[in-house]
C-alpha cells in the first residue's frame, strides 16, 4: 500500500487539530502569573460556590488568604467550601449566608462581617445573573439590577468602613464587555414600563462600570483600590436562562462548540486575579480590565453625570441615604 496516499488526508487532520487549539488558546485569553501571596488577609467573593467565583476562591485560598463565600445556597456552598479545603489544604474557607435579591440579607451580612471579622482586604463582587424572564427581588427591583447592582451597591457600602480600616484593600466588580451596549435609562430604571432581558442586563452591566469608576474617586487618598472587570464569555451557569440551554439535548448539543468559543471559569478567573493580586497596580483605581489588562469602557461608563446620579438613585432605592 502506498503510505503516500495517507500524507494529504492525514497533514490535513493534523493543521486543523493545531488551528482549533491554537484558536482555543487564542480565546482562552491573558493569564496571571503573579507569585502575590495574601497570608492573613481576608476575602470575601459573591457567589463563590460555583463558576468564576468556584476558581477565584480556590486561587485565593491557595495564595493564604481567609476566604469568605458568600452565597444564596448554603448545601452548594458547603460542597464548594469542603471541596477549596481539600484541593488547597486551607481550613481557613468559611460559608457565609447572602441573597443579594434581599436587602435583609445583604444587611445581617454585613453585620455578621463587621461585628466578627477583623479585616476585609478584598472584596470581590462576582455574583449575577444574566437574560432572566421578567422577575423581581424580594423588595421589588428588577431582578438583574437588582442583583448584578443594587445588591453589590448596598453590600459594598455596608462594608465599606471595614474595608478602608484594612487598607489597602481592594474592591473587584465583575462587569461585562456587553456594557458597550447598555444605556442607563433614568426614565425606567427598574423596567416598570417595558422589559427585555438583554436591555436590562447590559443596563445593569454598564451599572458595575459606572459604580466603579464613582467609587474610586470617593475613596482617593483612603489606600482602596477599585477595578471593574470583564471576566471574557465564559461558560458558567450565567448561562442557564439561555433558550438552548434549557434542555438537557440543546446543552449536550452546544458542549463541543462552548469548549472551543468559550473560556473555562478557570480561565474566566484570571483577571479578576488578576485586579485582585497584582502588585503592579498599587495605586492604580477606578480602570476597567480584559484579558489581565486595561482596556477602554465604552464612552457611557465614563459619564461623570451619570455615575454621580446613577450613585444617588441607588442610595435612595437601597435606603442608605435615609442612614
Amino acid at each position: 500500500m502506498d503510505m503516500t496516499s495517507f500524507a494529504c488526508p492525514l497533514s490535513i487532520v493534523c493543521a486543523a487539530i493545531g488551528g482549533y487549539l491554537l484558536l482555543r488558546h487564542y480565546i482562552s485569553g491573558g493569564w496571571f502569573f503573579g507569585k502575590e501571596r495574601i497570608p492573613g488577609k481576608t476575602v470575601i467573593i459573591t457567589g463563590a460556590n460555583t463558576g468564576i467565583g468556584k476558581e477565584t476562591a480556590l486561587e485565593l485560598a491557595r495564595r493564604g488568604g481567609r476566604v469568605i463565600l458568600a452565597c444564596r445556597d448554603m448545601v452548594k456552598a458547603q460542597s464548594a467550601c469542603e471541596e477549596i479545603k481539600r484541593e488547597t489544604g486551607s481550613n481557613n474557607v468559611v460559608i457565609k449566608k447572602l441573597d443579594l435579591a434581599s436587602m435583609k440579607s445583604i444587611r445581617e451580612f454585613a453585620d455578621d462581617i463587621n461585628t466578627n471579622e477583623q479585616q476585609v482586604n478584598i472584596l470581590i463582587n462576582n455574583a449575577g445573573i444574566m437574560l432572566c424572564p421578567k422577575m423581581v427581588t424580594e423588595d421589588g427591583f428588577e431582578m438583574q439590577l437588582g442583583v448584578n447592582h443594587l445588591g453589590h451597591f448596598l453590600l459594598t457600602m455596608l462594608l465599606l468602613e471595614k474595608i478602608k480600616a484594612s487598607a489597602p484593600s481592594r474592591i473587584v466588580n465583575l462587569s461585562s464587555l456587553a456594557h458597550q451596549h447598555g444605556v442607563i435609562n433614568f426614565d425606567d430604571l427598574n423596567s416598570e414600563r417595558s422589559y427585555s432581558p438583554l436591555y436590562a442586563y447590559v443596563q445593569s452591566k454598564l451599572a458595575n462600570v459606572l459604580f466603579t469608576h464613582e467609587l474610586a474617586k470617593r475613596l482617593e487618598n483612603t489606600g482602596v483600590t477599585v477595578y471593574a472587570v470583564h471576566p471574557g464569555v465564559v461558560d458558567t451557569e450565567l448561562t442557564r436562562h439561555l433558550f438552548i440551554f434549557k434542555w438537557e439535548i440543546g446543552r449536550i448539543l452546544m458542549k463541543p462548540i462552548c469548549w472551543l468559543w468559550l473560556k473555562s471559569p478557570k480561565q474566566g478567573a484570571q483577571t479578576t486575579l488578576y485586579c485582585a493580586l497584582a502588585s503592579e497596580l498599587e495605586g492604580v483605581s477606578g480602570k476597567y480590565y480584559s484579558d489581565c489588562k486595561e482596556k477602554s469602557p465604552s464612552k457611557a461608563a465614563q459619564d461623570d453625570e451619570a455615575a454621580k446620579k446613577l450613585w444617588a438613585v441607588s442610595e435612595k432605592w437601597t435606603l442608605l441615604s435615609q442612614s
